[in-house]
This record gives structure tokens, C-alpha cells and sequence, in this order.
């Protein structure tokens, strides 16, 4: 067996296309496998955002998505506008079994904001009306009571 691979490792024309295939076939399922919690994640904010357009909120077209640590959790700055109700509609996969839960801390760093979270916890809408402009920030995190793993989530904001 070793002598068929040293013999196409070393073969010029076959060697690199074999690498790349091998390369291919093991970094393709993982890619989309991640992929998918990320979109799931993002869906599910923008479910929560459709809901409240009705209500005259306005969503920004782009939204926050990164990875949410079993430990440590996420802040998020934004610049908010005193007059301004702002809607923050944060959600993972709900298939990952993680609960969320978030707040805004205000420019004291004390957490403010109204949170209505869902019944299986993988979202939560925070509604926060600033008293001051200036820069704030959202912070979520995980709670003991889901899953503990490592998961895609997504932030959409609006206002009104």
C-alpha cells in the first residue's frame, strides 16, 4: 500500500490532485455543517425582527454573528440615540439545545433593557429606549439551563 502512495505522491500530475480531492472531501461536510447553525442562527433573529416590523421597528439590513463560548459570553457596542426604542432580536440554532440570555448595559455598565425570552430559550428579544446618546452595549450569554457547547449566534437590531 505504501508503494501505490509513494508512487502517486511522487508522480507530478497526480500527486497535487490527489491532495486537493483528499483536502476537499474532509473539509467540505465540515464547513457546511458549521454553515448551517450559523444560517440557523441568523433565521431565527430574523424571525423574531419580522414579527415587530408590523409594529413599525426598522432592521438593519446587516446583523451581528459570531461564535458564543460555553463560558464566555458576548458584548456588542453600539451607538444608540436618546428618542430611540430599540429592539435586539438574538437567537441560536434553536436544534442546538443552548438557552440564551442577554441584557444592555448601559454607559454605567448596569444592565437596563426589558428581555422577553422564548419558552425553549435559543432567543430572546431585548427592548431598550436609551436616555442618553452615547455608545452601549449588548451582552448575551448561555445559561445552565440548556446545553453547554460552543454555537453560532446572531444579533439583529432596529429601532423606531
Amino acid at each position: 500500500m505504501s508503494l501505490l502512495m509513494n508512487t502517486f505522491w511522487k508522480n507530478a500530475a497526480l500527486g497535487p490532485m490527489l491532495h486537493v480531492l483528499l483536502l476537499a472531501a474532509v473539509a467540505l461536510p465540515v464547513t457546511s455543517t458549521f454553515a448551517g447553525k450559523e444560517e440557523e442562527a441568523e433565521e431565527g433573529a430574523r424571525a423574531l425582527a419580522t414579527s415587530l416590523e408590523a409594529e413599525g421597528y426598522i432592521f438593519r439590513a446587516d446583523s451581528y454573528s459570531s461564535d458564543l463560548e460555553e463560558e464566555i459570553g458576548k458584548a456588542v457596542r453600539l451607538q444608540l440615540f436618546k428618542g430611540n426604542e430599540y429592539k435586539f432580536c438574538v437567537a441560536v440554532s434553536p436544534k442546538s439545545g443552548v438557552v440564551i440570555d442577554g441584557t444592555v448595559l448601559d454607559l454605567q455598565g448596569k444592565p437596563s433593557g426589558e428581555i422577553q425570552s422564548l419558552e425553549d430559550g435559543w432567543g430572546f428579544i431585548l427592548t431598550f429606549s436609551p436616555s442618553k446618546t452615547g455608545v452601549y452595549a449588548v451582552a448575551f450569554r448561555q445559561t445552565e439551563a440548556g446545553k453547554r457547547r460552543k454555537t453560532p449566534v446572531a444579533m439583529v437590531t432596529g429601532y423606531k
